[in-house]
């Protein structure tokens, strides 16, 4: 991909560089924001979001994933892997998993259709290249899919059109052997007939060892765009992706180990860990030294959008995305878990397990159509819309090599245990608008209203790689997603109340790890429900030219939410269940005081409650020599979800003094549940991280009264600057002792104090 990314990029320059006209596209760039804006007045005005631009998201952007970047967001907790938010990374909002966040770019749907997750990874300092990102807690407004805990909406830099060329080169380095290249470019062609040509281009180089002993990032990422504007119309192509290789780091380790308890080594990674007996007759540890995880994924988008007059606007988007690649373990497997029978040897012994190297793999595509009108007035704004997206996704796992005689001798080389096709067909429609009842000057009264139909087509074909049965499952579902709002602003006094109902499906997961079919399609164990929420919102902020006051109280009742377990499959992800009755409720809070023209303060406080009701729990039950017991059923009335802190919260002191700017950022977290039974032996505890982060721009035009020099940028980023030994993330299966512990919980250890410096040139 890097080359013909290049040469795109420099068979092009020669045309753009020759853009250096005087004229402005002042005009251009007002009529167009009927049609890029449009979509932001249509929805309610409320508090439980968040609106970073680029400057504001970039700031700290030292290579780390896009959730890290985000951490000024009320309720949203980050994990990652690798310890250093460099490797795999998540996010939490609320307490819902990521799976449930529903993300887009340019209003296409970017969660990947079988885990309805995103993988940063895949697209390593993708905020570089977004002009904003719009973070939404609780039920958004509709454009794709079912915002069910929150959506995450990103734009592009093909949306924010300027007249100069420039380009950026940027540089830095830090502990653990991270490093991030990238460079920038924006060309403008001079003006051809009624509008002019401008193109973007990105290319990003991250590396990392990360915190974790094999726990390596080797990421590169591109992105480009080329549109052609006038004053009423735009056309846009969007081409960008990137390829990832990054160590597994997702087994994560024992108490004493991620809290550093007497001496041990916080950097310990089992993954690839086996033994070998020595020359002596001694076992050896030994790690496989290819135990990774490797994948591309690349993305295509046409844009076009058209406005009729100052009321009427089109838009049109189709889209592709194709993502490829395989992770490759060498573990001590049993043989049923490649679908190969017992076998006795010539001693008499039973065998059942052996090392073995194994891939699974993915080849999977996306395409489809995004299509909305937008009719925009003063006493209403109103869109209409459609989404229709077809998904395919080929699974197979290979055997490359198995360390037994008996079976190393009769499979074939990369012998293929299972193979099935998954497959989801997506389409939704809507009609949302908001009626300002009142338009006066200073005050407001606004009613709201998005109706959304959502159909699903879900199948799986072929082999279930859990647990080597046949699966052949279809699966189809029809939502209606409505919400309705009231805001009333006067004099810098917001108020605003809304109701919505949000659906969403299971993931390709909560079928593959929950069922066992037979070759009849008859099934045992738990078919998953699609779950439903109820949200109720209610909130409040004041805005005066020194200081900001909000707070947003939220009621989330859900019907067969699907809640974390604790468990992990196979493959890192979390494993989830549906509970019947649930709820999370709590109050956000936000404030902000400038305190001098160079000098503020931010900061939320969010206090949340998340329970279960009438909850049970199968449990198998061990004694003190960890041999199994018996199983039991424990039975709450109410208990907390998992991974739900009671208390988060986010503190931002800002410095900004001729060219010198300095932050310093703390997050809270309160203590979180591995699993859904509240023991304190299966919990992460409370944890506090302070990051520092110092910039100063280079006075060089000052110094020279040359306006044609660059502008530098230095920068210097020291994460966790008092060492905090902690952990974010971990897991507990249904395993108990007969005293009540928890005999094998296991966590994420995450770095402590890590420096990073470099420098920004923008030309």
């Amino acid at each position: 991909m890097k080359k013909p990314f290049l040469l795109f990029a420099a068979c092009a320059a020669p045309f753009f560089l020759h853009a250096q006209e005087a004229d402005t596209l002042t005009l251009l760039m007002n009529q167009m924001a009927d049609i890029e804006v449009v979509a932001e007045r249509v929805q309610q005005t409320s508090s439980n979001h968040v609106k970073l631009e680029n400057q504001q998201l970039n700031k700290d952007n030292t290579g780390q994933n896009l959730p890290y970047l985000l951490m000024l967001t009320p309720a949203l907790q980050v994990t990652s892997d690798d310890g250093l938010g460099v490797g795999y990374s998540y996010f939490r909002l609320r307490g819902t998993d990521h799976s449930r966040i529903t993300m887009t770019m340019n209003d296409v749907p970017m969660n990947d259709q079988e885990s309805q997750t995103v993988f940063w990874v895949n697209m390593t300092d993708l905020a570089t290249s977004l002009s904003s990102v719009d973070v939404q807690r609780g039920v958004g407004t509709s454009t794709n899919g079912s915002a069910f805990g929150g959506a995450i909406n990103m734009r592009t830099d093909n949306n924010r059109l300027d007249t100069t060329n420039h380009f950026t080169i940027g540089f830095n380095g830090g502990m653990y052997n991270t490093f991030r290249e990238m460079g920038t470019a924006h060309l403008v062609s001079p003006r051809l007939g009624k509008g002019r040509f401008a193109m973007n281009a990105r290319f990003s180089k991250v590396n990392s060892d990360g915190f974790l002993y094999r726990a390596t990032s080797d990421l590169y990422s591109y992105f480009s765009d080329l549109g052609y504007y006038t004053d009423k119309t735009k056309v846009v192509l969007s081409f960008f992706g990137g390829n990832e290789k990054t160590g597994m780091a997702w087994d994560g380790v024992d108490y004493n180990t991620a809290y550093g308890v007497n001496g041990a080594d916080r950097r310990y990674n089992p993954a690839g860990e086996y033994t070998v007996m020595a020359s002596d007759g001694s076992d050896s540890t030994v790690y496989y030294d290819n135990q990774t995880d490797n994948y591309a994924q690349q993305h295509l988008q046409l844009h076009v959008g058209h406005s009729f007059s100052h009321h009427w606007s089109l838009n049109a988007t189709l889209f592709y995305t194709h993502g490829k690649g395989y992770y490759e373990q060498y573990k001590n497997k049993k043989f049923s878990y490649f679908g190969l029978d017992n076998y006795t040897d010539e001693n008499g012994e039973k065998v059942k397990k052996a090392y073995a190297l194994y891939r699974k793999h993915l080849n999977s595509h996306f395409y489809g159509a995004v299509l909305s009108t937008k009719y925009v007035s003063e006493p209403a704004d109103v869109q209409i819309g459609a989404t229709a997206s077809n998904y395919s996704n080929l699974h197979t796992g290979t055997l490359p090599y198995i360390n037994d005689l008996h079976y190393g001798g009769l499979l074939p080389v990369n012998y293929e245990y299972y193979r099935n096709n998954g497959g989801k067909t997506d389409a939704n429609v809507y009609a949302k608008a908001n009626w300002r009842v009142i338009n006066r000057q200073r005050e407001r009264l606004s009613i709201y209203a998005d109706l959304q139909y959502r159909f699903i087509d879900y199948r799986i074909h072929g082999v279930n790689d859990e647990d080597m049965s046949p699966i052949n499952l279809k699966k189809q579902y029809h939502f209606f997603n409505p919400k309705a709002g009231l805001t009333y602003e006067n004099r810098g006094h917001l108020a605003y109340a809304s109701f919505a109902i949000a659906n969403r499906e299971p993931s390709r997961a909560n079928f593959t790890e929950n069922i066992h079919m037979e070759e009849d399609g008859t099934f045992s164990g738990n078919m998953p429900l699609p779950e439903r929420l109820y949200d109720y919102e209610v909130g409040y902020t004041y805005s005066h030219p020194r200081f900001a006051v909000g707070a947003n109280l939220y009621f989330m009742d859900y019907d067969n939410q699907l809640v974390l377990t604790g468990d992990y499959n196979d493959v890192g992800a979390m494993s989830t269940k549906n509970v019947k009755d649930s709820y999370r409720m709590g109050i956000e809070l936000t404030a902000g005081v400038k305190i001098t023209d160079w000098f503020r303060w931010d900061g939320n406080f969010v206090l949340s409650r998340n329970k279960i009701l009438n909850y049970e729990q199968i449990v198998d039950i061990y004694d003190e020599n960890y041999e199994w017991v018996r199983q039991d059923t424990w039975f709450f009335k109410e208990t907390t979800i998992a991974f739900s802190p009671m208390i988060t919260a986010m503190s931002l002191f800002t410095f900004d003094y001729k060219g010198l700017t300095a932050t310093i950022q703390t997050n809270v977290t309160s203590k979180q549940y591995l699993d859904n039974t509240m023991h304190e032996s299966a919990a992460l505890k409370a944890f506090t991280t302070t990051n520092l982060n110092v910039q100063y721009t280079l006075p060089l035009r000052s110094w020279s009264q040359a306006k044609y020099l660059p502008e530098v940028r230095l920068l210097c980023q020291v994460n966790n600057i008092f060492n905090a030994k902690y952990a974010n993330n971990g897991g507990a299966d249904a395993s108990y002792m007969e005293d009540g512990t928890h005999p094998w919980p296991w966590y994420f250890a995450q770095a402590g104090i890590n420096v990073h410096g470099g420098f920004v040139v923008n030309f």
